[in-house]
């Protein structure tokens, strides 16, 4: 079947299902398809996948099931657009980004698909850590942390490596609120003195303050979130009067 043969053939069709999505996305890499979608690769389109994850999440904030539902269909698509530039390199395709997530799937729920007994969701996580560990051998605390990714939002890979680390595992929550009191008393007191210094001093306190929601259950990515929107609001509130 041609190119125009398989549009004619899709056009007509009044639903569609992963064969039509990988066969979309393939013509539009064609010669016959999109002159932008052919010029893209991989870093050229990095930012679309940030993007439409987050706006995933935002579906998910504002329980939009209408808006989430198209946004998980552009998610899906960067992963169809993504596997067919390495499908066209002969390394790989969607087939096979299917064929490993799937095997991933089983292989970490061996209380599912195994022998394994998991019965709480601890249970489950420490599972799951373990065997991700064996896969990628990351034998070293350091292997995992360097695991982390570096481009993830500086407060939630804080949050990771923190809890990966166990960093303030013995330390309550009071512990940390005077610690955090005693920094800002010391800046206070002897300003850092250059932009370096002064960058160190900030860095530190936000990784105290990160360990202190992560002692208090919170979510600290989520938390400057919502206060930022917060902030947003009452600026909107004031501009009324």
């Amino acid at each position: 079947m041609t190119v125009k043969q398989e549009i004619e053939a899709l056009m007509k069709k009044d639903s569609y299902d992963l064969a039509d999505l990988i066969a979309v996305t393939r013509i539009l890499r064609s010669e016959e398809g999109c002159p932008w979608d052919r010029e893209q690769d991989h870093k050229s389109i990095r930012s679309s996948m940030i993007e439409e994850t987050y706006e995933v999440v935002e579906a998910i904030d504002t329980e939009n099931p209408v808006l989430l539902r198209e946004e998980l269909g552009d998610v899906l698509f960067q992963v169809m657009f993504h596997s067919q530039l390495e499908s066209e390199k002969g390394t790989f395709g969607v087939h096979e980004v299917i064929d490993d997530v799937c095997k991933k799937m089983i292989h970490r729920h061996p209380h599912v698909f195994g022998d394994v007994c998991a019965e709480t969701s601890d249970a489950v996580l420490q599972n799951w850590e373990q065997i991700k560990t064996e896969e990628k051998q990351r034998n070293t605390l350091t292997d995992r942390l360097r695991a982390i990714p570096p481009m993830l939002p500086a407060l939630m890979r804080s949050s990771k490596v923190g809890k990966k680390a166990e960093r303030s595992r013995d330390v309550t929550p009071d512990e940390l609120l005077k610690s955090l009191a005693q920094a800002a008393t010391s800046l206070s007191k002897e300003p850092p003195a250059d932009a370096d210094a002064k960058k160190a001093a900030i860095g530190a306190m936000l990784a105290q303050t990160v360990d202190l929601a992560r002692a208090w259950g919170v979510d600290a990515e989520l938390a400057l979130t919502e206060n930022t929107d917060r902030f947003i609001d009452k600026i909107e509130a004031a501009s009324q009067f």
